[in-house]
This record gives structure tokens, sequence and C-alpha cells, in this order.
């Protein structure tokens, strides 16, 4: 009898060319995990993930699902998996889940957070989990000028050209930035996310912070609904997709996964 398996799944984004696979020559995030299901489901494993995620980009909560008629132990769905996969990623949870569940339409929400080290000279350490901006950012222009993104807008203004979407329109549920030290941690959440969207609104965020814009750029760049008229996208090494969002009877563990070091800001 198949049963429906969904799992938690976290990487460091750093050594792949992505989550979706590409091709066998390519690594990707998708292809370890569904090689390594494979070897413990004892029969080939396709995936389906809550959102896919650019190369370079680290997750510490997607969520996938996938189907399978072998009955297995959820040590087996961990731990058993985890020992076939690299030391990037890790299987965290697993959980059988209703018939209807779907890792990606299921969802009602993701949230990003993105990490910003804003110092004049480059740190020799951990450059993978940040980005570095010289200029010195004014973290309650960043975080007043987020506020217009709030509620349901057309993102034109921030989806990659070559966004496959069939809508423009998304609704942000929250957007926070704060520093701690010399880290600015941006915080956003919203029902769905457009291709490079986090990134092109950070980067959006980082040039109102610098002064190079003002705050009323924001709203005004919404209403362009142009790309090119926007800043350029923030690199992939500061993002971290740390939750997806699902109505409780979908039995899947709730709440936000931060990255350990977190702890330590």
């Amino acid at each position: 009898m198949s049963q429906k398996i969904a799992l938690g799944v976290s990487y460091r984004g750093t050594d792949f060319h992505g989550w979706q696979f590409q091709n066998t020559s390519i690594a990707t995030v998708q292809m370890a995990v569904e090689k390594a299901l494979s070897v413990v489901a004892d029969h080939p494993v396709q995936v389906t993930c809550a959102g896919r995620t650019d190369a370079g980009v680290h997750a510490t909560k997607q969520v996938v699902h996938f189907e399978t008629q072998s009955t297995r132990s959820t040590k087996a769905w961990t731990q058993g998996v985890n020992a076939h996969l690299p030391d990037q990623i890790s299987i965290d949870w697993s959980s059988e889940v209703p018939a209807d569940f779907d890792a990606r339409h299921s969802a009602v929400a993701r949230r990003y957070y993105y990490l910003i080290l804003n110092q004049r000279l480059r740190s020799g350490l951990h450059s993978e989990y940040y980005t570095r901006e010289h200029r010195s950012l004014d973290v309650s222009r960043m975080h007043q000028s987020g506020q217009y993104l709030l509620g349901e807008h057309d993102f034109t203004s921030f989806r990659a050209a070559h966004c496959q979407a069939n809508t423009p329109m998304r609704n942000i549920h929250h957007i926070a930035v704060e520093r701690r030290g010399d880290l600015i941690l941006v915080d956003i959440q919203a029902n769905a996310f457009l291709h490079h969207m986090v990134r092109n609104i950070v980067g959006v965020l980082m040039d109102i912070g610098a002064g190079t814009k003002s705050e009323e750029w924001m709203p005004e760049l919404l209403d362009l609904k142009d790309r090119n008229c926007g800043s350029a996208t923030a690199q992939p090494h500061g993002l971290y997709l740390v939750d997806v969002v699902y109505p409780n009877h979908q039995q899947i563990p709730q709440g936000c996964a931060l990255p350990h070091f977190f702890s330590l800001l």
C-alpha cells in the first residue's frame, strides 16, 4: 500500500547548483536527496519541494514529499537517509502525511531570512553564510521602507526577467529589518515568492539604507512594474529558507527553524 511521507530538509547551498535536478553531471540538492532516499526505499524516489532555491541559497526548513510502498521507520527516513547524504545536507524530521498533502501546493506561507555583514572590510570567516555590504546602512530606513510592501501587490519590479510564474501578484505578510552589531537581518514572509523576489527586495533595501535612494522609492518601484528600474539583485549566499507554513491538519512540524549560529547573534 502506498503512503506519502514528508521530510524536513536543511542544507548549505554553497556547493550545489540550486535545489532543482538538472542532469546527473550537475550537483543539486534534489539529486542528492532522491539518490539517498532511493537507497533506503529500495526503489527510485522522486520528491516535490515547497520552494526551489537557487545556487548558493541555504535552507533550514525545506519541506518535501514523496510516495513509497516501502514501510520504513522514522529513524530510517532520517538517520538512515542521512547516512547516504553529503555533510552539507540533512533530513531533520519525517512524518507520514494525508494523501492530499502536497509540499508545494498545500503551503500557505514561506519565510526567508537574509543576513548582511555591514562592515567596510571583508571578513575571512564564513563568507558563504552572509553578504557583505561595505556602505554604512541605516536599518531604520530599511525597515520603514519595507513596510510599503505589506499586503498583496504586483511585484513585477522585483521578479527575475526569466521568472515563469503565471502571475506577479504576491501577498507579503510581514517584513522586518534589524541590526545586531555589524550584522543586519532581513526577515520576510509571504504566501509565495517570485523568482529572485527576496534578493531583489534586499537589493533595494540596501540602496535605501545606504542613502542612495529615498524610502519613498519602494512604493514608486511597485507602481512602475519594471524590473529594469530596480537595484542589483543581492547575492544568494546571505539567503535562508527558514520556514514553510501549512494548515495544522497536514501534520507538519510548525515553527521557524533558524541556523544554529543565529543564537549567537
